[in-house]
């Protein structure tokens, strides 16, 4: 009974409880994206310790081959007068190789060029990484951009089924006429919920970027149809010298040279030695004894290994200019797109869209009237909000391709469209 009466008084009182308040998400502009991958991908956080690991094998590298101590023992436990150790000899010596023709300056060569190496490596790596962060912060700019549209949708849906309602009570239209506009309506909040789900989905995608499951943040985003004039083509074909992918084979041709100066070097064997001092046990007499050893043919050994790093060291320029010729093409097809999407942009803005708005509304009124069909009026609304989405995608398309051009000059990746700043 006591339980009963306590569950009820919980269920009288939970109405007086203080809701829970949830916080409201804080902003986020690309440049606080872009900080937080760069402080918490793994991608990004291997590359410190692949430059320990690298500078760990330059410095074994550069160590000399180690001394060898050794004992040998002989004539023991024979028979005869080698019975025991009576005849028991022992020697103790200290054996190393001398490397000739330069060995260790090439392999301290090599593993310094190989860390060298590295560098471009980490750009690339940290370019690809902004490059994704910022095609992610886009599609929640998009999927804001289309909600936009779809509300403008919808308020004018609304309107339609407002008047349609009207001329149904005044017997002016029949009742499929408001069927149909409040059918557009359903489609046009149809549409802001599928924007509103994209926008959450890409939110979540951004924010696995730093291991994120759930998101507390807002974009800041700007206007996606402001596409920024471009430099010309061919100042930016003059970046693409320096970008980082060239420079990756270029320092895969300097680790390559320095592998043929090692290679060069096996043309002269190793001279092995060996010095010691052998104890006589029956005579009590000790000597020095020593010796060394060069193998031979060492140069016919080392021919083929030499010829194979020439013809890897020439393959570095054909590699080099093969990618240079990628790059300069996808360089061009970006800017290309660039080009073509900012134009229709333009012009839609300044030659589509405001006749479509005017049309929209003398039709609206036309209607309201009792001019026009209602189907003429229902497709100029279509044919805005078409006009409106196509706009937008050419700008999303610009936007991508502006992207894709500041990855491969190497430049800030900040879209200026996109980038948002803090209020």
């Amino acid at each position: 009974m006591w339980k009963c009466l306590a569950a009820l008084a919980a269920l009288a009182m939970a109405p007086c409880a203080p809701a829970q308040v949830t916080p409201p998400p804080v902003p986020l502009t690309l440049d606080a994206a872009i900080e937080r991958v760069a402080h918490t991908h793994p991608d990004l956080r291997l590359l410190p310790l692949q430059q320990d690991a690298a500078q760990a094998r330059r410095d074994a590298a550069g160590l000399a081959p180690p001394l060898v101590f050794g004992a040998d023992v002989e004539n023991a436990l024979g028979t005869g007068d080698s019975r025991g150790v009576r005849s028991l000899e022992t020697t103790v010596s200290l054996a190393g190789v001398l490397e000739r023709g330069g060995k260790l300056d090439a392999r301290r060569a090599v593993a310094q060029a190989n860390l060298d190496a590295l560098a471009p490596q980490r750009e690339i790596t940290r370019l690809d990484m902004m490059a994704e962060v910022a095609r992610r912060y886009l599609a929640i700019t998009a999927a804001a951009a289309r909600e936009r549209i779809a509300r403008d949708d919808i308020e004018q849906r609304r309107r339609a089924v407002d008047a349609a309602q009207r001329r149904l009570t005044a017997g002016a239209s029949p009742a499929s006429t408001l069927m149909t506009a409040q059918a557009a309506l359903a489609q046009a909040e149809l549409d802001r919920d599928r924007a509103v789900q994209e926008a959450q989905a890409a939110r979540l995608s951004l924010a696995a970027l730093w291991n994120e499951r759930s998101v507390a943040f807002d974009v800041v985003s700007g206007d996606p149809l402001q596409l920024p004039a471009l430099q010309d083509f061919a100042q930016l074909a003059d970046l693409l010298e320096r970008t980082p992918e060239l420079a990756v084979i270029a320092g895969e041709q300097r680790v390559r040279e320095a592998q043929l100066q090692l290679a060069s070097t096996q043309l002269r064997g190793d001279m092995s030695w060996q010095l010691g001092v052998r104890h006589d046990r029956a005579s009590r007499d000790a000597s020095l004894v020593g010796g060394f050893s060069i193998p031979l043919g060492a140069a016919r050994r080392a021919e083929p290994e030499i010829r194979a790093a020439r013809s890897e060291l020439a393959m570095s320029a054909l590699e080099r200019q093969g990618r240079a010729l990628q790059l300069h093409a996808t360089l061009a097809e970006a800017h290309g797109r660039y080009g073509t999407a900012r134009l229709e942009v333009t012009r839609m803005d300044s030659d589509v869209v405001p006749q479509l708005r005017r049309a929209e509304k003398a039709a609206e009124t036309a209607w309201r009237a009792g001019a026009i069909s209602y189907l003429e009026w229902s497709q100029l609304q279509a044919m805005r909000i078409e006009a409106r989405q196509r706009q937008l995608d050419a700008a999303l398309a610009g936007q991508a391709a502006l992207i894709e051009i500041q990855r491969l000059t190497g430049q800030p990746l900040v879209a200026p469209a996109i980038q948002g700043t803090a209020p």
